[in-house]
């Protein structure tokens, strides 16, 4: 019996080695075949190179060769179970992309990848147990990082003061270069002018009000002949710093972005932009002011002129502004425990860059479901990024909103689901963070911290 035993356990090492082997030799196969097919050069292919060589791939790409054993019964769903939670999570493909092309890469996917490297977290145990060597080494790591660092450089604001490249998070700077002040000006008059609207009554500012953080604080707002939008206001403020707009990202920025509510029979239904050009062409006096900064009034040239002024509504010198700029005593200590617990938690890798989010599109529910926990009907809304691209893996995926003046901003996600700071946090915990039953003196650590982020407008403190 004894020999039967030592025997079995022998055949099963001798597999298991077997296993390896072969394992291993696919891998070195499959990294090699991805370097030649993507043909990097200098600096890239060195990137690639330590994330194709620690089988990053395999979870983080689609349509990756998977090994023999993804064909085999529960094996193979487990695999492809880790594979959507690994594509849900982290894009590698995507980070790839950026690194040929840096003005496709997110500051988010540079936090995230940080974020992995030094907490020494990917790839997870049971892989590494089959795929031996798949963890990054002390200079693949460094190589990895230091990329990491001068990529961040490179995408923030150039008016940004305090860089720390270490840091995922930034301070806001205390303006934006502008191309013209007097387009500046003529974008603030038409952010305020109700001529973009059917019948007057709606004003850009109608829904995004200066005095309330940049929103109307409702769950949805309301617009022409008092009817509901399908989704919550997200705030104009520091929305310069926005990869894209809209929830679903559908405008590249922000002149662009002016271009669709004007025309929205929901929001302020003007029956075309035509319409909206003739009435400004009545107006004499605009009309005088306007062409001397543009050469004809056009659905593009009103549009420019806003996106110029919402380029001006940021917030600085807030007290974490003033924290992360070398001032300690600007947060109390409760707030430096919510910083530490939102960092620990890996909040900054989506909430990241200068305005704490705006840089990428998540997954609303990466642990847990949170359409179904929620308890109401599914909405055209609730689609997210997929209403865009029709591609199922955007399915729920959004724009991940900034955190600057969140205290202010209530109620919170894109459904309003969250009427109160609190209720946000846990649910961020719970669903992106994978903290099942938070702490509530860690949710009130938290939640403090992020009042931290209030910050100034024309020098005064927003309320």
């Amino acid at each position: 019996m004894k020999k039967l035993i030592i025997g079995g356990a022998a055949i099963a090492v001798l597999g298991y080695l077997g296993v390896v082997g072969y394992l291993h030799q696919f891998d070195k196969e499959n990294a090699t075949q991805l370097l030649m097919e993507n043909r990097y050069t200098g600096e890239q292919e060195k990137v690639a190179k330590a994330l194709f060589d620690n089988s990053c791939q395999y979870c983080h790409s689609p349509n990756t060769p998977l090994p023999f054993y993804s064909k085999f019964p529960i094996v193979g769903d487990e695999m492809q179970s880790d594979i959507q939670r690994g594509l849900r999570a982290f894009r590698l493909d995507r980070l790839l992309e950026g690194l040929k092309d840096p003005s496709k890469l997110s500051q988010a996917d540079l936090a995230k990848l940080q974020r992995v490297l030094e907490n020494n977290e990917m790839p997870i145990a049971k892989f590494r147990h089959l795929h031996w060597g798949s963890k990054p080494d002390e200079q693949e790591k460094v190589a990895l990082l230091n990329w990491i660092r001068e990529a961040r450089k490179m995408s923030l604001p150039k008016e940004t003061p305090n860089v720390d490249t270490d840091r995922l998070v930034q301070p806001i700077p205390d303006s934006i270069a502008t191309t013209d002040e007097a387009k500046v000006a003529l974008g603030h008059d038409l952010f305020f002018d109700g001529r973009l609207s059917g019948d007057g009554s709606i004003q850009c500012h109608t829904c995004h009000q200066l005095d309330k953080g940049g929103v109307d604080r409702l769950d949805t707002s309301t617009g022409i002949e008092g009817k509901k939008g399908p989704i919550n206001a997200p705030t104009v403020f520091n929305a310069a710093f926005n990869f894209v707009q809209f929830w679903d990202g559908r405008a590249a920025d922000l002149a662009d972005q002016a271009k669709g509510p004007p025309t929205n029979p929901v929001e302020m239904g003007s029956h075309s932009w035509d319409d909206i050009v003739a009435r400004f062409e009545m107006d004499e006096e605009f009309k005088k002011e306007f062409l001397k900064e543009y050469p004809q009034v056009t659905k593009e040239t009103l549009t420019h002129a806003i996106g110029e002024y919402e380029k001006t509504l940021i917030t600085p010198n807030s007290d974490f502004d003033r924290y992360l700029k070398g001032d300690k005593t600007a947060l109390t200590e409760q707030q430096v425990r919510g910083y530490e617990l939102f960092k620990q938690h890996k909040c900054d890798t989506c909430h990241t860059g200068v305005a704490m989010g705006g840089q990428s599109y998540e997954y609303m529910g990466l642990y847990g479901d949170y359409f179904k926990d929620r308890g109401t009907p599914l909405t055209d809304a609730d689609e997210g990024r997929f209403a865009q691209t029709k591609d199922p893996f955007d399915m729920h995926r959004f724009k991940v909103p900034t955190l600057r003046n969140i205290a202010l901003t209530a109620p919170y996600f894109h459904d309003a689901s969250a009427k109160e700071l609190k209720d946000a946090v846990s649910a961020m915990l719970k669903y992106q963070s994978n903290v099942q039953q938070p702490a509530q003196k860690d949710v009130e650590d938290i939640t403090s911290f992020l009042e931290s982020l209030t910050g100034e407008f024309k020098g005064e403190k927003l309320k």
